[in-house]
């Protein structure tokens, strides 16, 4: 007999992808350049020419074998120095490879950090508005997600209801900055007082608190934000980073889980997930992938059309009168629904050929998250049918 929690899962299928399936079929009749599709975070910026030279050039000159068979179980040796050194540069903490553990991009790295903190029935907890794949991810492993509710003037951690929820049976908190839905990035004011409470609480329970910083967006942050590295102000942090959207690279899943240095167990923990991805089937990601991203540490695609991006759509929403906290980072722009109900709200977009995702599967029912992450001319294109579809549906408001 089937399993029947992941029969039950069937029914409760993304709302990202459901919408983005369906814009596709919307453009098998239309042509998809005519559908808006604002629904999917799939990178549209190109990958950078260097890590396609760099593939070229080992696919012509490497021994197969050291492209193509097994890597350590850790990840490759060379890869793990080259990231700890990237990490150290840049923010100014001592890692070394001991405390970099390869993965399957950012999901893998947070597979492995909920295993390495919890056991079953441990909290953590998130806040919200959140990527709504968290519940899967962390509700398989035995432990409990708890959602922090939101701060909705600002999209900051909402304090007051954290330490209401921050009892004894939290053993992590996972946060995600910049954001996916919101864009917003946690500033330095809101990570110290984090890091302050978390040392607190875990002084007054007894036990570590982890910190889980899931970190994909990390390189897409707009000029003159305060973006701090997380790592830097708390020693019980796991950061959980991917190339996917840097690099533009998210179907080569590639990622890694970086341990503070100043962990107590930073390298036992390390070694602990090559024998947790035993139990998982994790097995390492590609060698020929662990090698090229290596050698373009320094570079990301040429993001710079999601600011462009960014502001031509929060102009335009604010002109309708939307209300919009305007993204720090990411691809992302959350704005209010018309009216409190937005799954209707974004039921009605779609007879304008607007895919707009609802954003209660995020924790914050009333809004809706938009993906910018298309060609600059096709967001010009969208603002007549998003100017034609508040109009016609919302005039009267």
């Amino acid at each position: 007999m089937v399993v029947q929690k992941y029969k039950d899962m069937l029914s409760g299928k993304s709302v990202i992808r459901q919408l983005s399936e369906f814009a596709t079929a919307r453009g098998q009749e239309i042509g998809y350049e005519n559908v808006f599709d604002y629904s999917l975070g799939n990178p549209s910026v190109p990958v950078p020419q260097e890590f396609t030279d760099a593939m070229i050039r080992m696919l012509q000159e490497k021994n197969p074998m050291e492209l193509h068979g097994y890597s350590p179980s850790l990840g490759i040796t060379s890869v793990r120095e080259e990231i700890a050194a990237s990490l150290e540069k840049r923010f100014g903490i001592p890692y070394r490879k001991e405390h970099i553990f390869m993965t399957s991009a950012a999901a893998g790295a947070l597979a492995h950090a909920f295993r390495l903190v919890t056991e079953p029935g441990d909290e953590i907890l998130t806040f919200a508005p959140f990527f709504p794949e968290y519940h899967p991810y962390v509700d398989l492993t035995g432990a409990v997600l708890k959602v922090v509710p939101p701060n909705t003037e600002t999209f900051q951690i909402n304090f007051d209801a954290l330490e209401e929820m921050l009892t004894e049976k939290v053993k992590a908190v996972l946060i995600n900055t910049p954001n996916n839905p919101s864009g917003v990035v946690y500033s330095t004011a809101t990570i110290k007082r984090l890091a302050d409470l978390l040392r607190e609480k875990s002084a007054q329970f007894g036990h570590d608190i982890y910190l889980i910083s899931d970190e994909p967006y990390r390189e897409i942050v707009f000029a003159d934000v305060d973006a701090p590295c997380v790592s830097k102000f708390y020693d019980n942090t796991l950061m959980c980073y991917s190339f996917s959207k840097s690099l533009s690279l998210p179907g080569e899943r590639i990622g890694y889980l970086a341990i503070n240095p100043a962990c107590p167990d930073a390298e036992l923990m390390v070694n602990m997930s090559g024998q947790i991805s035993r139990g998982i089937g994790h097995n390492c990601p590609p060698s020929i992938i662990q090698l090229a991203v290596a050698q373009v540490l320094e570079l990301t695609a040429d993001t710079s059309i999601y600011e462009t991006n960014m502001n031509i759509l929060y102009n335009e929403l604010i002109k309708l009168g939307f209300t919009c906290v305007k993204p720090g980072g990411t691809f992302y722009i959350f704005p209010k629904a018309l009216e409190e109900d937005s799954i209707a709200f974004c039921q009605k977009a779609l007879k304008y050929d607007l895919i707009l995702v609802p954003a209660n599967t995020f924790g914050a029912p009333g809004f809706f998250r938009m993906a910018y992450c298309i060609a600059t001319e096709k967001v010009e294109r969208s603002l007549e049918a998003l100017r034609t579809f508040v109009n016609t549906e919302y005039s009267n408001r």
